[in-house]
């Protein structure tokens, strides 16, 4: 087992004050706002998946959404065959909705992030240029049928500036939960979506 690389309050039990949302998908979303989707897996380091969910543009693939994933440390067997699907490049929210689980977002934080100047996978997977500031959403994925519900993964994703702002986050996730990441657990937050 790997040790976590998650700001502390995103391994903390789940907060009472969070966000807690079965909404569209991101992938749906995507889809409805430029008319195509697709997901790309992109190299990771042990214990988090990075992927590339893009439009295309005529030829071109544009990052909507730069996605960091840290799976919950113990998989439950209910969603293991999900799983592996996911593991060899699925998309996570349509593969477990597939296998008739709700999908459940548990907001820890909503806000911005500046793009580094200096050339980086966000920069090119979006083809930013100029100064560029992303809306970043932190969130506990949970899957629910029924009575039950399993942790899943925390997500850390960067959002394209044509794609979704902060405002758009708050719009669709409510307001952030009461107890906000403090200035160390955001610099973590931030370093794990530039790469550091």
């Amino acid at each position: 087992m790997h040790s976590s690389r998650l700001p502390v309050i995103a391994q903390t039990a789940f907060l009472v004050a969070c966000a807690d949302q079965s909404v569209l998908l991101n992938s749906e979303r995507i889809e409805q706002h430029f008319g195509n989707y697709g997901i790309e897996v992109l190299p990771s380091e042990a214990g988090i998946r990075r992927s590339s969910l893009f439009s295309y543009v005529g030829e071109a693939k544009t990052c909507r959404t730069y996605a960091v994933v840290e799976f919950a440390g113990d998989i439950d067997p209910r969603i293991e065959a999900a799983h592996k699907l996911i593991e060899a490049g699925s998309s996570i929210g349509a593969t477990l909705r597939e296998q008739g689980w709700d999908i459940l977002k548990h907001t820890l934080h909503i806000g911005e992030m500046r793009v580094p100047d200096a050339t980086g996978e966000i920069r090119q997977l979006m083809r930013l240029e100029g100064p560029q500031v992303v809306a970043v959403h932190a969130y506990r994925l949970v899957v629910a049928a029924g009575e039950t519900e399993l942790a899943y993964a925390t997500i850390l994703e960067a959002h394209h500036p044509e794609y979704l702002g902060a405002s758009d986050l708050l719009d669709i996730y409510g307001p952030e939960p009461g107890e906000r990441l403090s200035g160390a657990e955001l610099t973590q937050f931030t370093d794990l979506l530039i790469g550091r």
